[in-house]
């Protein structure tokens, strides 16, 4: 105690000798009596007791009671009692008081020599001008009420306490305490324990007091600490209370503190290795490592490589289908993987680790159960402007416009719906791009192939111009099938006066289904209309000789 409290405590140790002077004149004197029991009011909740001279003093029946409601005395039976004052000219008693004064003078006797800064329990059960009155093991102490610390505004009637004794008063039976003292010295305490602590950075053991979601507070030798729950494990930010439970020993260490909050902070994972420090010379990226899976979000898992770092995989890097959900359709938490390491810095401590670079690629398995030119069926995934990806097993494969129907500007997303299951023929498969090539009209009978099945090199044809080219005309002679007259087969035409929509009339000179051309010649038409004409005048059976026409002549 400095000088300044010891005064403090002298002059209230004057008004405290005479307010409890005053007090114990009030109570008869406050001396203990024997009295005995003769009569127990249970309605009146009281039991009357004989202190000699003629008087009843009346006693509070709870005072007599156990705890479970039963009374500890009869009538007739001896009790020690102080008379605490009167009510209608009838003394009144007190048992209890009796007790704690008797408890009192023991623990003076017990104590007379050892009794500076001894620590007490209790609880503050009433006051009065001059300070509180503090109870435990049945013992009255006096606090003083500069000695009290108590906050301003606060009732601390029925408040659990620990206080220092400054004083042992055996002439009045009465053991003063010091709350004030006692925060005091806990402080000096508690600094020079942080002190220690700070200065020598050393791992020490402490109990884990209370868990919160933030971290948990452990007691380091009376002083407590917070662990906040980024500095519990080098994984990052963990729930506490999955690791630990109030009442566990743990070693921690000192690693701030800051003397106007008085905030100590502590950490458990300084006291451990740091894990990095052996990952930079143990790993490289591209290298396959087993790991557990310890956390599933919709973004992506949690992987725990068993030395208290955690990678991170993310839900792009789990399989080879691009549409995946959810990480949880193809993983489950305690899942024992194989992983590529793909990032690893230790400065930032990011692990990124990849679970599908072990996996066979679908492609690759693809192309070895799959050739161009086999028909296959397939899902429709997605719809474009230029066409429909379909699955195929594990891959898509792109059906372009031009490849959906023979039918002239058609588009897949008129035609298919997403979800339909079509047969489509592969048509080309490019293993450096990953790209496959699908055609549905590949399966169906193309309107060149109707036309060959009817016509041939030779007939006659007719249909309207569509297209005019420096090189030609293009011709569409039927429903879905073009043909091309060059430019050097239009005469007797002027290709100047051909307009499109005009009808012309030409010779087939070229029909090849295969690559879908037609050629047509209208300069032939003209010979081969000349040829017919004399091949049909050479087969009439009234056909003139050349005889008949000199005689004619003639």
């Amino acid at each position: 105690m400095d000088k300044a409290s010891m005064e403090e405590f002298e002059n209230m140790e004057e008004d405290f000798a005479s307010m409890l002077d005053a007090y114990e004149k009030k109570e008869q004197g406050g001396s203990i009596t024997d009295g005995v029991i003769v009569e127990i009011r249970e309605n009146d909740n009281q039991a009357l007791v004989d202190v000699g001279r003629k008087q009843e003093a009346a006693v509070n029946l709870d005072e007599f009671k156990n705890e479970d409601g039963s009374l500890k005395f009869n009538v007739g039976d001896t009790i020690p009692v102080v008379i605490t004052g009167y009510r209608n000219e009838r003394p009144q008693a007190s048992y209890l008081k009796a007790i704690r004064k008797a408890n009192v003078r023991k623990f003076i006797e017990e104590h007379e020599e050892d009794a500076e800064n001894m620590l007490v329990e209790g609880k503050v059960v009433r006051k009065n001008r001059g300070g509180y009155f503090v109870v435990g093991d049945e013992i009255e102490f006096f606090m003083p009420m500069s000695q009290a610390a108590f906050a301003m505004g606060k009732n601390p009637i029925g408040k659990e306490i620990k206080a220092a004794i400054l004083k042992l008063d055996k002439e009045r039976d009465s053991i003063v305490i010091s709350r004030r003292k006692y925060l005091d010295t806990l402080r000096k305490e508690r600094k020079e324990i942080v002190d220690r602590l700070m200065e020598e950075g050393k791992v020490v053991e402490g109990t884990i007091k209370k868990i919160t979601s933030y971290g948990m507070f452990v007691d380091v030798g009376g002083v407590e600490g917070l662990v906040h729950y980024s500095e519990i494990s080098y994984k990052g930010p963990v729930n506490p209370a999955t690791l630990y439970k109030e009442g566990d020993r743990v070693e921690v260490k000192a690693i701030s503190y800051d003397p106007k909050k008085r905030h100590l902070s502590l950490s458990i994972k300084q006291t451990m290795p740091d894990p990095w420090e052996e990952i930079i010379e143990q790993l490289e990226e591209g290298d396959a490592i087993k790991v557990t899976v310890s956390n599933i979000e919709p973004y992506g898992a949690f992987v725990d490589l068993g030395n208290d770092i955690e990678g991170f995989l993310h839900v792009s890097e789990v399989s080879w289908d691009k549409d995946i959900k959810n990480p949880k359709d193809y993983l489950s938490v305690g899942d024992e993987i194989d992983v590529e390491v793909i990032e690893i810095n230790p400065e930032t401590r990011r692990l990124r680790v990849s679970y599908k670079n072990l996996q066979p690629k679908p492609f690759e398995e693809f192309l070895q159960s799959h050739k161009e030119g086999e028909v296959v069926k397939g899902t429709v995934t997605t719809l474009t402007d230029f066409g429909a990806f379909v699955r195929i097993g594990k891959v898509e494969g792109l059906l372009h416009n031009q490849d959906v129907s023979w039918e002239k500007g058609a588009k897949a997303k008129e035609l298919l719906n997403k979800g339909d299951e079509v047969e489509v023929k592969i048509i080309k498969i490019d293993p450096q791009q990953e790209r496959i090539s699908l055609s549905r009209k590949a399966l169906e009978e193309s309107p060149i192939d109707r036309f060959a099945k009817e016509h041939k090199i030779g007939d006659i044809v007719k249909g309207k111009v569509r297209d005019v080219k420096d090189f030609g005309v293009f011709v569409e002679i039927e429903n879905g099938v073009d043909a091309l007259i060059r430019k050097e087969d239009v005469a007797p035409l002027n290709m100047e006066e051909i307009n499109k929509g005009d009808e012309i009339e030409g010779v087939i000179v070229m029909l090849d289904p295969a690559s879908n051309k037609v050629r047509l010649s209208v300069r032939r038409l003209e010979r081969q209309k000349e040829r017919d004409v004399i091949n049909e005048l050479n087969s009439s059976e009234d056909r003139l000789t050349i005889g008949d026409i000199i005689k004619d002549q003639l």
